[in-house]
């Protein structure tokens, strides 16, 4: 391959790997109705030892709340669950994901 269609086709990947991360990149949604009070579950029996319990939570989908029905997970060595939650901003409520943290 000459430089030149060397250069050209590093240029077109470049271009094809901005334009995918761009679109993947995550965006803030501000969702201007407040979530409604959270539903008290009833956790099932754990399926295995030390295993983590994921609250449900609502989530925002096609213009309305919806109800996100709580789960169990693997734990993570080292790690503790930080939980989701709604947080009011001045533009509306936005979501913030729960997570994984390390100890410290």
């Amino acid at each position: 391959m000459k430089i030149s269609q060397k250069l050209m086709m590093m240029s077109i990947i470049i271009a094809m790997f901005w334009t995918f991360s761009a679109n993947c990149a995550p965006r803030t949604v501000y969702v201007k109705k407040a979530p409604p009070t959270v539903k008290v579950e009833v956790k099932p029996a754990a399926p295995y030892k030390n295993a983590v319990w994921i609250s449900g939570h609502w989530a925002w989908r096609s213009n309305k709340h919806v109800w996100v029905t709580g789960h169990w997970v693997k734990p993570r060595n080292g790690y503790a669950w930080v939980p989701g939650h709604w947080v009011k901003k001045r533009r509306g409520w936005v979501w913030i994901e729960g997570h994984w943290k390390k100890f410290k």
